[in-house]
């Protein structure tokens, strides 16, 4: 008799596969929407980096805080609003920076969320910018602005975190 080789994968074989694929995407999927969420969020940062330094500067030469991002006297010059892919607007209220998430934002964990960073001076009359639900420094005095973050903390970076 002749014996015959086997060509192809058994079905035991197959499934055992199938099995190692799923458990790696039940580990992967979760670890790439945190990663998602994350960028989002700093897309906000970083547009509101911009503005941080636009306040810092008015500060330093007006001696006051400006009162909104628009054109106009008092204001900080920009010409057009402050938006980004999933950031539907920046708004400046007294020392306070507001970074409002789009519904646009892919996530709902994002999506209606705000950020805030304020400003406080230390005895030097420096500014110390407080992000997020960061830990107030001692010493720092407080100069109107207040924390208003919605966004989760696990999504947010080191530095805006208590």
């Amino acid at each position: 008799m002749r014996k015959q080789l086997q060509k192809g994968f058994t079905l035991i074989e197959l499934m055992i596969v199938i099995a190692i694929i799923g458990i790696l995407a039940a580990i992967a999927i979760p670890a790439y929407q945190n990663y998602t969420i994350r960028a989002q969020v700093s897309e906000g940062i970083t547009l509101a980096d911009g503005v941080k330094v636009a306040m810092a500067d008015y500060f330093s030469q007006y001696g006051a805080w400006p009162a909104a991002i628009g054109a106009g006297a008092g204001n900080l010059g920009y010409t057009g609003a402050v938006t980004g892919q999933y950031v539907s607007g920046v708004t400046v209220a007294t020392s306070t920076i507001t970074v409002a998430y789009a519904n646009a934002a892919t996530n709902k964990a994002v999506s209606g969320s705000v950020l805030t960073m304020y400003a406080d001076l230390s005895a030097n009359n420096d500014i110390i910018w407080i992000c997020g639900n960061q830990t107030v420094p001692a010493g720092a005095v407080n100069v109107g602005g207040a924390n208003a973050t919605t966004v989760a903390n696990q999504y947010m970076p080191r530095n805006c975190q208590p």
